[in-house]
């Protein structure tokens, strides 16, 4: 996959260099020349330009990227300004950075759905979230190995864990699944509870809005979830 990535700061660049060693091919951005020369052996390719001029953000591939990522941090208004650029000129999937609560309604009042929060969610997971598909959270054991939640895919819902063999065909390991239930409180406010259903079996089935949380190899979980 292809993706642009603008702001080389922790979060950006720590993003850039994992989505690039997983095999993508990554554009990453900034306006200070020495982030841009620290980073141009790890990433794909790296670029130094301001990301709010628009003459000159229209020249870059944005019909060949499948995700623009705004990863500024330092400057609110850059930010916003880069945001809304990218978002006028009808990028596939657009993904922003927000600092604090007041910065992510305005993000939203853009349109921008996909909010990251760096203070609470690492390079690696979203890393994750964007390689594989319906990825709702994970966590790195180490280089090589990861638990991740996945929501479940259609064609699995109403299967059991047996019958999807996923040990035989993708080596990976089904550790239990998790149900999101309405819960009312004492005042009758509705609201939603995960509610993990304890280790899985073989017979438990898949059913629809459920996670499922798995267990193995990066590339193995990869090609499980993208197929």
């Amino acid at each position: 996959m292809k993706y642009i990535i603008i702001g080389l700061g922790n979060f950006g660049a720590s993003l850039a260099i994992k989505l690039t060693s997983q095999g993508n091919e990554v554009i990453g951005i900034d306006n200070n020349m020495t982030k841009v020369d620290a980073y141009k052996e790890k990433i794909t390719h790296t670029i130094c330009m301001d990301s709010t001029d628009e003459f000159t953000v229209s020249g870059l591939p944005l019909n060949e990227t499948d995700v623009v990522i705004v990863a500024i941090g330092e400057d609110k208004g850059a930010n916003v300004m880069t945001t809304a650029l990218f978002k006028n000129l009808q990028v596939k999937r657009l993904i922003s950075r927000a600092i604090d609560p007041l910065h992510e309604k305005v993000l939203t009042a853009i349109g921008v759905h996909e909010i990251v929060h760096p203070e609470e969610e690492t390079a690696e997971r979203w890393a994750k979230k964007l390689c594989m598909a319906n990825v709702v959270d994970s966590f790195e054991l180490s280089d090589n190995y990861s638990i991740i939640e996945i929501s479940i895919p259609k064609k699995y819902v109403g299967k059991t864990i047996l019958e999807i063999q996923l040990r035989k065909n993708y080596n990976i390991l089904a550790l239990t699944t998790i149900k999101k239930t309405e819960v009312k409180s004492v005042v009758g406010k509705s609201r939603n509870e995960d509610k993990v259903q304890g280790v899985a079996s073989p017979d438990t089935i898949l059913e629809e809005n459920d996670i499922l949380v798995i267990y193995g190899e990066n590339k193995d979980l990869k090609r499980f979830t993208n197929q």
